[in-house]
């Protein structure tokens, strides 16, 4: 009876001993896990960022409409776009459409014409060698590619002339052909049956001055003009529309291109925006980016809404297209140390002062409260300075000072919790 007693004291002694040990190795292993649990960092690369607003464009610019009687059809002698000089013929004025079909295949002729005429010179075949022409064929397609890719196709009509005056020679002087005489000669027989067919334009509207030239109108050419920009409201920019006019009597506008404007609606409540400011302008419909200046910033009771009135002097003939446009407006452009926000801490850091050498009196320490991160150094937390140049939603970039050690530096790993230290 003693026995049993004994054994069931000892199995109780083993299982509380047993246990004790287990929870021991819990606690150890807790303990241990967390001192030594992986910190979240962030690696400090470089990034780029825009500081930018969106708004609503309205074009403002130097324009005059110009008409003709509005009897018969109108053929076209300058794509919109195009630059006129004093006298430049700007259209004419035919009956029905019978002669603009003419004008038109004459006009292909010719350029057909000319491009045979080239290939037949004599000098471009006695100097072409193959390899040369290969090489020429080869960059003319690449350029006719590129041009077709960037939306260029004034370049891309001379790119397809010369892979073709190209293409042409490398066939007469490899033999292919024997030239192109009989082609030359169809199309001067074409061309003088054609031009004895043709009719006088009833009406020429020529160009009275150098300007650019637009094919429509939308009505607000009297109206939106650079001398009533001080009296623009934010009713009136919201209440335009891009519009053509179908009023048979106009032929288009001219542009004067040394200098326009662009006048929008925008969020200022911070007063990102003053006068004489520098800016970038991209459009939806431009790859390109124009520089501008900001002539006048006003608000009609709230800075959250208000008129930024931009001038340019930059030209081409995708700022035609519109009389409104989406627009970006760029600030600036920054390229920095990408910094998580929610790793930015501050922190004292004493610094030392430099000696004077006049009255040689020994450097104070000074104290200065920072901004930065604190940054993970094989086993060792230490903390970084950072310069602020852009902030974002969820980040800021930071300027890097190669030459400071004490600042944030490229692949930095910047913890991202923080950390208590006694620095």
């Amino acid at each position: 009876m003693n026995t049993n007693k004994s054994d069931s004291s000892f199995v109780s002694k083993i299982l509380r001993n047993s246990v004790l040990i287990l929870l021991l190795i819990i606690f150890i292993s807790i303990v241990y896990n967390f001192r030594n649990r992986p910190e979240e960092t962030a690696v400090a690369l470089m990034s780029d960022a825009v500081a930018s607003k969106e708004l609503s464009g309205v074009f403002i610019r130097n324009e005059e409409v110009r008409y003709c009687s509005g009897n018969g059809i109108i053929s076209y002698n300058v794509a919109d776009g195009g630059k006129l000089g004093n006298g430049t013929v700007i259209a004419e004025i035919y009956p029905d459409d019978t002669q603009i079909g003419r004008n038109r295949e004459i006009e292909k002729l010719t350029r057909e014409l000319d491009i045979l005429k080239k290939i037949q010179n004599p000098g471009t075949i006695e100097s072409a060698q193959p390899s040369t022409l290969s090489a020429s064929i080869e960059e003319s397609y690449r350029s006719l590619i590129y041009s077709r890719d960037t939306g260029d196709y004034e370049t891309l009509k001379k790119n397809m002339e010369d892979l073709v005056v190209d293409m042409s020679t490398y066939q007469i002087i490899t033999k292919q052909v024997s030239g192109f005489n009989q082609q030359i000669t169809d199309i001067n027989a074409e061309l003088a049956l054609l031009k004895s067919e043709s009719t006088k334009p009833t009406e020429t509207i020529t160009s009275p001055r150098s300007a650019y030239f637009i094919s429509y109108c939308d009505g607000y050419e009297d109206e939106l003009t650079p001398d009533k920009l001080d009296k623009l409201t934010i009713s009136e920019l919201n209440s335009i529309v891009d519009r053509k006019s179908d009023d048979k009597q106009i032929v288009g506008k001219l542009i004067d291109g040394f200098g326009w404007y662009l006048a929008g609606v925008i969020d200022n409540s911070r007063k990102e925006y003053a006068i004489g400011g520098n800016v970038k302008l991209r459009f939806d419909s431009s790859a390109e980016t124009f520089d501008a200046v900001i002539k006048d910033v006003r608000d009609e009771g709230s800075a959250a809404r208000s008129i930024i009135i931009l001038e340019c002097d930059q030209f081409n003939y995708d700022l035609v297209k519109h009389r409104v446009e989406k627009c970006e407006i760029i600030k600036g452009e920054y390229r920095g140390l990408k910094v998580p926000r929610e790793s930015i801490r501050f922190a004292d850091v004493t610094e030392t002062a430099s000696s004077s050498e006049e009255d040689g009196a020994e450097p104070a320490d000074t104290t200065v409260n920072y901004k930065g991160v604190y940054i993970m150094k094989g086993e060792q937390i230490t903390f970084k300075k950072i310069d602020v140049i852009f902030e974002g939603s969820d980040y800021v970039l930071s300027e890097v000072h190669e030459d400071d050690p004490s600042y944030l530096s490229l692949y930095d790993d910047i913890l991202i919790e923080g950390a208590d230290t006694d620095d």
